[in-house]
């Protein structure tokens, strides 16, 4: 028996500033003995409440099923752990797959090696039990994902029950340069307290990543609903049936997205073009509103909630004024924004100071390698 089965405890990793929130939403999908640590949440759920938090979590980067842990202080200790693993067991000759590590203050201090090591000994388990045949590794979308955490010595190999990222929600076929992730986007209309019902407006809509996940939030539609495979589908006592049920029961939660009540533009018109497209994936998506625009030509957009997240960086013209640019953010929401709450996400903390109004706070958030900032703007 597997730790995650005597024990039906799993670890969510989330990203950081947004933990809280993410307990939130664990809690509403039915986990219980939630604990927050430093990489993320430990959790306690049946396997129904397994599926349904993968299908439905908007803020989940990973779900694990940890299936062994012991003292790893050697690369020897390490192989001989994941030896207690059969795993010819868990998945095919002809099916792939891939491992990720994490190491923290422990003897084995690079994460690659081992990764490496576990890997080696998948590798060697199969080859004796097939005749020198092994599983291939696919580093980018195998069938199984393996994760190996190594902290303080003590180390947990776990089956990624989301089969990869959560964030990859599958609308996003085409992108800007340096696109928001999803499950950041999630988190920002969870900042808000958008509920789906008040007005919503991207004026820099980019790719269409904030109005993708505010569709999915408006029509209460599951982050999962375009993924093909789940992790979960690989664990030894996965039960289709199960599945189903639980994928019914949400779907058929499902609401219609009022019109026009999400809308969004930006000066780019192949971005417009991408987020049109992108959502359209999405249930009733194709009938988002969506147009070519620049900002500072929109006539007014009053009571809503306005987010977005200005293009910086390698987003932007190199001989682009940053700091006039966000002057102008900041007199078209003083001027023509009244009644609005506004949310900005700034991938460069140093730009707040030129938006020129008053923050009613600012939050860290990251965005992938950036070490952003979201900030609130009352707009009376």
């Amino acid at each position: 028996m597997f730790h995650y089965q005597e024990h039906r405890e799993f670890f969510a990793q989330v990203a950081g500033g947004i933990e809280d929130l993410a307990a939130i939403e664990l809690e509403s999908l039915g986990a219980t003995n939630l604990k927050v640590g430093m990489r993320g949440i430990s959790f306690s759920a049946s396997l129904q409440d397994l599926y349904r938090i993968n299908y439905r979590s908007r803020l989940l980067t990973r779900v694990l099923a940890p299936l062994v842990k012991f003292e790893a202080r050697t690369p020897e200790q390490l192989y001989l752990g994941a030896k207690r693993v059969d795993w010819t067991n868990i998945f095919r000759l002809d099916q792939t797959f891939a491992v990720f590590a994490n190491v923290f203050r422990s003897d084995i201090d690079h994460s690659q090696f081992a990764a490496l090591k576990v890997k080696d000994c998948v590798v060697d388990m199969f080859r004796k039990r097939y005749k020198d045949s092994r599983p291939n590794v696919d580093a980018k979308d195998p069938d199984l994902w393996i994760s190996v955490h190594i902290h303080e010595n003590n180390a947990t190999i776990s089956l990624d029950c989301s089969g990869g990222s959560l964030h990859r929600r599958g609308y996003r076929q085409h992108a800007v340069e340096a696109p928001m992730m999803e499950t950041l986007a999630a988190a920002i209309l969870d900042f808000a307290g958008w509920e789906g019902k008040r007005r919503f407006y991207d004026p820099m809509c980019g790719s269409g990543t904030m109005i993708s996940e505010a569709w999915l939030k408006a029509g209460n539609i599951p982050p999962g609903t375009l993924r093909k495979n789940f992790g979960f589908m690989m664990l030894p006592d996965y039960d289709r049936r199960d599945w189903i049920k639980v994928k019914f029961e949400e779907d058929n939660k499902i609401k219609i997205v009022r019109g026009g009540t999400i809308r969004g533009s930006d000066i780019n018109p192949k971005a417009v073009e991408m987020t049109r497209n992108n959502n359209a994936r999405i249930p009733d998506g194709d009938e988002l509103r969506v147009r070519t625009l620049d900002f500072r030509d929109i006539d007014k957009i009053e009571n809503s909630l306005i987010v977005c997240n200005p293009p910086y960086g390698i987003r932007m013209m190199k001989d682009q004024d940053m700091g006039a640019f966000m002057k102008d953010l900041g007199d078209f929401l003083k001027q023509k924004c009244t009644g609005s709450d506004a949310y900005i996400y700034l991938g460069d903390p140093e730009l707040v100071k030129s938006v020129g109004l008053k923050a009613a706070f600012k939050k860290p958030l990251r965005n992938g390698g950036l070490d952003g900032r979201l900030v609130k703007y009352e707009l009376y």
